[in-house]
């Protein structure tokens, strides 16, 4: 992982991707969410989908990939950001891995099932990652959701 400072760019985005967590937490979904980011621009949005397609891969990150892939016209992702709110899972992790993903911001560290853990090595070795944006946010909406659940 490469330390980074986020920017006020990191901050406006990882917002973005609050919304979406927070449509996620709305639909009884995992509250995660995406965004993807080409040159400034928001190029795809997501939030969990695991429980609404009955899909165990429907993850924010992964669906997010897929729709910045269709808009880009190509699977590498190299010029582009992800933010998500919660730290990918080791299947995310690789999935960015295999799109090249240029950087990737995330909020809250997912220590159960963060790929950091156990799959520091599955992203690309040319992505950057910039940790803990907005970092008690993202992790206060996971906290409501499990104590709604209990």
């Amino acid at each position: 992982m490469t330390p980074s400072t986020p920017s006020t760019d990191d901050m406006r985005f990882m917002k973005m991707a609050l919304d979406e967590a927070t449509i996620a937490y709305d639909n009884d979904e995992v509250p995660v969410g995406a965004v993807v980011v080409c040159k400034g621009r928001v190029i795809a949005r997501a939030h969990n989908l695991t429980e609404t397609l009955t899909d165990v891969t429907a993850h924010a990150e992964m669906q997010a990939v897929t729709a910045a892939a269709n808009f880009l016209g190509g699977k590498y992702l190299a010029d582009c950001t992800l933010y998500v709110t919660v730290e990918p899972c080791v299947m995310c992790a690789g999935a960015l891995g295999w799109a090249q993903l240029g950087r990737l911001v995330y909020g809250a560290t997912d220590e159960k099932r963060g790929y950091h853990r156990y799959a520091p090595q599955a992203l690309h070795p040319k992505t950057t990652v910039v940790a803990g944006v907005m970092e008690d946010d993202c992790a206060e909406l996971m906290k409501q959701f499990f104590a709604k659940k209990r």
